[in-house]
Order: structure tokens, then sequence, then C-alpha cells
């Protein structure tokens, strides 16, 4: 899936939305650290009051929120896996009785706290529902197109939340006219922050895809490997952050420890020129680097003496993995941020090759051109010749 078929379906999560059907909402209650389950009840999700679907269709929003490889992963079933969460999905996927779907959700619940326990009780959620896109859109003359043909596919998503135990408070009484505390005794579902969730089946160029699953972690590039491979059983990923890490560590093993910052500068900036071809190009799948791709970009980029066996070589200490591939888009930083002891910089990328390092008068300094006043404070600084 990519950011673009994520937000068509996420922004479907609204109250009387026909191309977002929700058939069944299927609620498990578990108490902390045993695991046991305390309460379950599933029921039509417009039986519902509307405020109460306001918050589940916020949670489900919440579910599908973040950044690819970084918040949101698209993860690949493991093949030949016993009792595999795969086929159960499917199963409740295709169940016509209320019955047979709700024991295979509580089939993955089962394996759900078979491998975590929790300092606090949790609700997991499924719901089963349609969702729907128009082929093509609707043209205003011929009045063709839009609702008039769709794709709709079936799927079920579910969020894992954590509960909060409310806190005391001060209170007004009206009537009495005094002040009281108040304490509610009833546990608080946050569904502001799922502790994880998952969209089943992914969606590719409108088609399902039931090999694949959209999974999301509670945290940005903190997924839950357990979760991954012992309850969704699907193959280890690595997330956008530590991609990036290894990136550099290749890098650096290519170039060495000190490496001028408009090389640096160069590099982002020929990363950036293959994301933005891809985006000219309309391809849907980020595009990808490999070896040979790495070792044209730090050639063009100002690097001497870059070789093919010495890139492998680096692919091979860093990740033991020749054949490795980075997706661009984990690669170029939002920022780049230089700390030192006297003052921390954040930088854009593209305006590294502005930046200096160099030595006056025996003391080392950043040099930074601006074409603009500088102004600390509402002052602007006077300009000083070197």
């Amino acid at each position: 899936m990519n950011k673009k078929d994520i937000a068509n379906i996420r922004k479907q999560f609204k109250l009387d939305n026909h191309l977002m059907q929700i058939q069944e909402i299927f609620n498990v209650y578990v108490k902390k650290e045993s695991g046991e389950i305390y309460h379950q009840v599933s029921q039509p999700f417009q039986m519902l009051e509307l405020e109460t679907q306001e918050l589940f269709l916020a949670n489900f929003k919440k579910v599908l929120t973040g950044n690819l490889d970084t918040k949101l992963f698209e993860l690949k079933f493991r093949r030949d896996v016993e009792d595999s969460t795969q086929t159960i999905l499917f199963d409740g996927l295709q169940a016509d009785v209320s019955e047979d779907w709700k024991e295979n959700m509580l089939q993955i619940v089962e394996k759900m706290f078979a491998h975590a326990a929790y300092e606090f009780d949790t609700v997991v959620t499924f719901i089963r529902g349609e969702y729907k896109k128009a082929a093509r859109k609707r043209n205003p003359d011929s009045e063709e197109g839009g609702d008039d043909e769709v794709y709709s596919s079936k799927f079920i998503l579910s969020s894992l939340n954590k509960t909060d135990q409310p806190k005391k408070a001060l209170m007004f009484d009206y009537i009495e006219k005094e002040f009281k505390s108040y304490h509610i005794v009833d546990p608080i579902i946050n569904v502001d922050s799922p502790l994880s969730g998952f969209l089943f089946p992914a969606f590719n160029d409108n088609a399902s895809d039931v090999n694949n699953i959209l999974y999301c972690a509670g945290k940005a590039n903190q997924p839950d490997g357990t979760f991954i491979e012992e309850v969704l059983n699907c193959e280890v990923i690595i997330t956008a952050q530590e991609d990036k890490d290894i990136f550099e560590l290749i890098v650096k093993e290519v170039v060495g420890d000190q490496v001028d910052s408009r090389v640096i500068a160069n590099v982002y900036e020929e990363i950036d020129k293959v994301i933005q071809e891809n985006i000219e190009n309309e391809e849907s799948e980020s595009p990808k680097l490999d070896h040979r791709d790495i070792e044209r970009i730090l050639t063009v980029s100002g690097v001497e003496n870059v070789e093919t066996a010495k890139v492998e070589h680096a692919f091979k200490a860093v990740i033991d993995d020749e054949n490795h591939e980075f997706k661009a888009s984990s690669l170029v930083p939002k920022s780049i941020k230089i700390s030192t002891r006297v003052a921390d910089v954040s930088i854009n990328p593209k305006e590294l090759k502005n930046l200096k390092y160099i030595t006056y008068e025996g003391k080392r300094c950043l040099l930074l051109e601006v074409d603009e006043d500088v102004v600390i404070e509402g002052f602007r600084l006077e300009t000083n010749s070197l």
C-alpha cells in the first residue's frame, strides 16, 4: 500500500458514508496481567449511539495514521505457519454467521495475550465492513463516472487500546451550592493512542491483497517484533530509521569518517532526484536503491575512488546482504541537526551546501551562508567582513 491508498481509506471513516459500510463491531475487554477476557460484546455498528460511533471512527483513523515504514508497515504473511493469522482473518472475512466471525476474532485475541502481559486493562476492537472506491471521477459534462462504477472490498480492522483510571476531581454542586470531590470508578478507554492495530487485507491498485496486512505500531519506529511474528505471523521488517542508519554506516564504510558538507548535500540531492522522478512518472511504489545505485550516487556526489568491490564489501560488512535495497524515501531526513557545546543548529538537507566547517584565527567555526538579514530578539545583526 502507498500513502495515497491509506489516505483514501482513512478519510472514509465518517458517519453515514455509503462508501464505507461497517457491518459489525466486536469489543473484547481483557484484564491486566492475567490476559483473561472479562467481557465481550458484538453488535451492528449502526446500533451504537452517534457519539460512540464518532469516538470509534476517530480511533480507526488513528490506526491508519502515520508515515509508512515509520508507524505504518505493510507486512507479508509467512508461509507454512500452523493456525496462521492469515487463515483466521480470511475465514472471518468470509463468515456469514456472526458467531463464526466472533470465534475467529477470539482466536486472534488469544494469540495477542499468549505473548504479552500489560499493567493495565485493555480493549481489543474488531470491525468488519466493506470499502468502496469510485473507479473514475465523475465527468461534470457527461455526468458519467463517480458511483456508477466502484471497486468494492471487504475488510477487517482491529485496534488494541489501553484503559486509564480516571483521576479524582473537584466539582461544584449547583444544587447544594458546595464544592465536592468527584471520582468516577469506570475505566476510560484511551481511543486517542492505540497501542497497535491492523487492517486486513492490504489494498494495492484498488485490489485486495490477502497475502499482506497493514500494521500500525503504537510509536514511530518502534514496531512490536513479537506482535508481528507471533500474533500476525508475518515476516520481520526494517523501519525507515533502521534503514537510514544502515545506509549511513555503509556510506561511512566507503567514504571514511570525514567528509565535506558539500558531498553530503550532493548525496541527499541525488537521492531526492530519484524520488522526484518517481513522482513525475506516477509510480505507485517508492523507488529502491541497491548497491549499484549507491555506487553511482556517491560517484556523482564527488566521492573519490568509489569502486564496485568497495561498495559491495561495505554492504556485506554492515548488513551482510549485498542485495539489500533501500527505500529512497527513508534516506533523506526532513532536517539535519548539528549539536555543539555552543549551540544546536537545524538545517534542511537541501541547504547543507551553504554550510562550511572552517578554521578562522585558529578556531573551528561553522560558516552558514544566508541571503537575508538575521534578526535576534528583534535586533537586526550588523554585518562583519572576515
